[in-house]
């Protein structure tokens, strides 16, 4: 695809991206899993920053789910004073970070690792200062990302952490459905980038003048809403926020008019118990876009707009294809509104 952006380049390498990491790195999550098991950890922390802290959540969800793991994801600069000061069970810490430099999970995997707690790296730079400190190393293989806006090594995050908690399933059936699954998912997501393409750049030339945005997700794709939303500031220079559905209505909510627009993340299950809600914000004057795994009439009626997603892919890691129309959706909005997404003007590619 020919552009000046290294964007939306790196969001049509996603699924090379994937494969790479399926080709390479899967036998490497193996050995870690079997490493993971043989010390019988009783808990399992997570951290990381940004876009890693939702790449985190999301793998919270999916360990919670499939393994017989306690977890806890924690902000990477905020884990030090959140840990525990002597942990009673044998615990592990996942430290997520596409660099392997950033200052604050390098703090916080430092912090863990004077308590006696493990360090599992997950991270896309061989040789990091994250790796050197670490008791594991689970490589993303996302190449080089140029852009300040975290797109493809994401991605790769989520593949990294699905795949190690699919291998970590106790339910060996499940397991190796999960596995063949996920090594299905570079067509799909192939897929996805194709079929939504047009769709979501349409969308944002035509609310290139909104300014006010809401994502609103449930289960994996809460961490999607976050992630989401952070592209949309990254990008865009909104006012972005992303939350749990039902959340939004303890408060936030008061904030929806006729000048913000609402991302509704819905799974095929979903739909019936979130109508109202989507009629509701459409009632306060709100522009309403929904992005389902199903074709629903229902949606199409109560929606500005619905973005369908391929469907039949694991739930529990949802995330991998939902995260694909907003990342899309940035970077078009970002275009329209006549702004570099590469290089947002106050952020960095590394926080050190």
């Amino acid at each position: 695809m020919k552009s000046a952006h290294m964007m939306i380049k790196e969001i049509f390498e996603e699924p090379q991206a994937i494969e790479a990491f399926l080709a390479e790195g899967f036998i490497q999550v193996e050995q870690i899993a079997d490493r993971i098991n043989s010390k019988e950890y009783e808990m399992v922390y997570l951290t990381g920053s940004g876009t890693s802290y939702h790449a985190g959540l999301a793998a919270q969800y999916a360990l919670s789910a499939l393994t017989r793991f306690v977890t806890s994801l924690i902000p990477a600069s905020e884990l030090p004073y959140w840990i525990p000061s002597k942990p009673t069970k044998k615990s592990l810490l996942i430290a997520v970070s596409q660099s392997g430099e950033s200052s604050d999970v390098l703090a916080a995997a430092k912090a863990a690792s004077e308590k006696g707690i493990d360090i599992l790296a997950v991270t896309n730079t061989r040789n990091s200062s994250l790796m050197k400190i670490s008791d594991y190393t689970l490589l993303t293989r996302a190449g080089q990302e140029r852009a300040v806006t975290a797109t493809k090594s994401h991605i790769t995050q989520l593949m990294a952490l699905f795949s190690l908690s699919a291998q970590l399933s106790e339910k060996d059936r499940e397991a190796a459905s999960l596995r063949k699954q996920l090594f299905g998912a570079p067509k799909l997501i192939s897929e996805t980038i194709k079929s939504v393409n047009d769709g979501v750049r349409r969308l944002a030339d035509e609310y290139r003048r909104q300014n006010f945005f809401f994502l609103l997700g449930s289960g994996p794709n809460y961490a999607t809403a976050l992630e989401g939303a952070l592209k949309l500031k990254e990008a865009c220079n909104v006012y972005a926020e992303g939350f749990a559905s039902r959340e939004f209505l303890h408060g936030p909510m008061q904030l929806v008019d006729k000048r913000t627009s609402l991302f509704f993340l819905l799974n095929e299950n979903q739909v019936d118990s979130v109508l109202n809600e989507i009629k509701g914000m459409r009632g306060f004057g709100a522009s309403v876009f929904s992005i389902c795994d199903k074709k629903d009439e229902r949606l199409r009626e109560s929606s500005n707009e619905v973005i369908t997603v391929p469907g039949g892919f694991p739930k529990v890691f949802s995330s991998l294809i939902y995260i694909i129309p907003l990342q899309l959706f940035a970077y078009y909005s970002s275009v329209a509104r006549g702004l570099n997404p590469d290089k947002p003007d106050k952020l960095s590619k590394v926080v050190r």
